[in-house]
């Protein structure tokens, strides 16, 4: 029986590489549910209809309504990459008025095994708020995947190539 992995994407530029992240998460036995930012969805607007069909699934930007049934599996993995200083920060301080924010902070609470990988240049990673949004994430039992064991941030305008590998590696052992 496949595992079910929730992929949580913000709106930085490797969430345009989602579609083959999730084919590999695919030929790894996962069966993927994809989520999204509001301004993730918006970027992949475009594509929404083929990652619906990639993953047999509704990709989700938005809370289902009241009464409305849930479409997805229960998780047994979440990994949240990439991850904004936005989204960081609002799942730190429990800010879930977002499908990502909100279900991000119900999985520490369930107990799912859960991972982010930050993705943001190094003026955003020098922000107050972001070092101890990690922390208390970490406290939280996520597996943070920042600095020489993760994503290192970049120079701003500067573009790298993002670890999804390791991001998935590590999904692999969460579930």
């Amino acid at each position: 029986m496949r595992k079910t992995l929730y992929l949580f994407c913000s709106a930085a530029p490797p969430v345009f590489e989602v579609a083959g992240v999730v084919e590999e998460a695919q030929t790894r036995g996962w069966d993927v549910c994809l989520g999204l930012t509001p301004t993730a969805a918006d970027w992949l607007r475009d594509g929404i209809g083929g990652l619906s069909a990639l993953t047999g699934r509704p990709v989700r930007w938005a809370y289902e309504r009241p009464g409305e049934p849930e479409v997805w599996p229960p998780a047994d993995a979440l990994l949240v990459a990439p991850a904004t200083l936005n989204t960081v920060n609002r799942w730190a301080l429990g800010l879930t008025d977002t499908l990502v924010t909100g279900y991000a902070a119900e999985a520490v609470g369930r107990g799912t095994p859960t991972a982010v990988m930050p993705c943001l240049n190094t003026a955003c990673a020098r922000h107050p708020r972001f070092g101890p949004s990690l922390e208390t994430l970490r406290a939280a039992g996520v597996r943070v995947l920042y600095g020489p064991e993760g994503f290192e941030p970049h120079e701003p305008g500067e573009q790298r190539s993002y670890p999804w590998g390791m991001a998935l590696d590590v999904a692999d052992g969460l579930g």
